[in-house]
């Protein structure tokens, strides 16, 4: 007999990495293989944590909007909200506009000149400051949490990256001073290069993505049962790449290296870490530009096809599994609008 207030599910967190507007839509088909296979809803996570582009769907999870409403979104149905509809049809262009003259932050690649910053900061701080419009997200972030305010899931984590020291900022985390979802989610986003750094208190954040792909070792301290990762950007089996993916593979072996430590770090205090990542077809749809968006929607279909077979070579035997149904269709468990609370 189970003890009255005793959990009898695991606790769970769920980390979503970095990638861009193809790496969000891969993101949202993983999330529906996911929650498909465990019969469970990602809103219910203890933990979101998000960076960047997952940044942006940690915050959707966070404030309520369940996978199957981002699916419909993404692929524009007929149903979706006109909102996200919007949202999703309007990412950045493949290519930014003309960016400043100057570096973003000559002082964060001094450091990792010095060793005191990693060698990939130090490589987006030479990079020309970015001039793209981030007004998107900031009208994403308003509707979510009117006022400056926060998504009501109450651990939703969304990391950026002090653009001067190289030190990673964990906003939503209780250790970290409240700040508006708009401000964060732009500075989590804030690709050097494409867009500019965000000032927030005195001090400038870019991507969070300079630093980790995922930030999975933020999950250690909770002591979860398990952790669920999607990294977009790291692939335990890239295979071949061509033209601008033999570049891009380059970014994605440090992220891996980076997302491999994070993982053993959870493994070693008796987390189970379930971990997808692109495989090469995935890989091969995207190619060389990971802000492309006309690729978005065929990216998200081979991701519906291609995570629904790595979700179950990745959970434990016993994991419950629903049976095959249409990509675009769902069990819908788990869905009411308090199931952030984890109850």
């Amino acid at each position: 007999m189970t003890p009255t207030g005793a959990r009898t599910t695991p606790s769970r967190g769920l980390v979503l990495g970095c990638g861009g507007t193809l790496g969000a839509a891969w993101t949202v088909g993983a999330l529906h293989s996911l929650q498909r296979a465990l019969r469970w809803d990602p809103r219910r996570a203890e933990v979101l944590v998000g960076t960047s582009a997952g940044a942006e769907l940690a915050a959707l999870l966070g404030g309520g909007v369940a996978v199957e409403e981002l699916l419909a979104a993404q692929l524009a149905d007929k149903d979706a909200r006109p909102e996200l509809v919007r949202h999703f049809a309007g990412p950045p262009r493949a290519l930014p506009p003309r960016p400043a003259l100057f570096p973003g932050s000559p002082e964060l690649a001094r450091r990792a000149l010095r060793g005191s910053a990693p060698p990939l900061a130090g490589l987006s701080g030479l990079l020309p400051q970015g001039r793209c419009d981030s007004g998107w997200l900031a009208a994403l972030a308003d509707g979510l949490a009117p006022d400056g305010g926060w998504v009501p899931h109450p651990a939703t984590w969304l990391v950026a990256t002090d653009f001067d020291t190289g030190r990673r900022t964990v906003f939503g985390h209780p250790d970290t001073p409240p700040v508006a979802l708009r401000d964060a989610l732009r500075a989590s986003w804030a690709v050097p290069g494409w867009f500019p750094p965000v000032r927030i208190g005195g001090r400038r954040y870019a991507d969070g993505g300079i630093l980790s792909t995922a930030s999975a070792d933020l999950l250690v301290p909770p002591g979860l049962d398990e952790v669920y990762v999607i990294a977009p950007m790291s692939s335990q089996s890239p295979g071949p790449r061509r033209g601008l993916g033999r570049a891009e593979a380059l970014l994605r072996r440090v992220m891996t290296r980076t997302l491999d430590a994070e993982c053993a770090a959870l493994r070693a205090v008796g987390t189970e870490v379930v971990r997808l990542e692109p495989t090469p077809a995935d890989l091969e749809v995207m190619g060389g530009n990971f802000m492309d968006p006309r690729r978005r929607l065929t990216v998200l279909e081979m991701s519906l096809r291609t995570t629904r077979a790595l979700v179950r070579d990745r959970l434990r035997p016993t994991a419950p599994t629903a049976p095959d149904a249409d990509p675009r269709s769902d069990a819908r468990p788990d869905t009411r609008p308090d199931a952030w609370t984890g109850a």
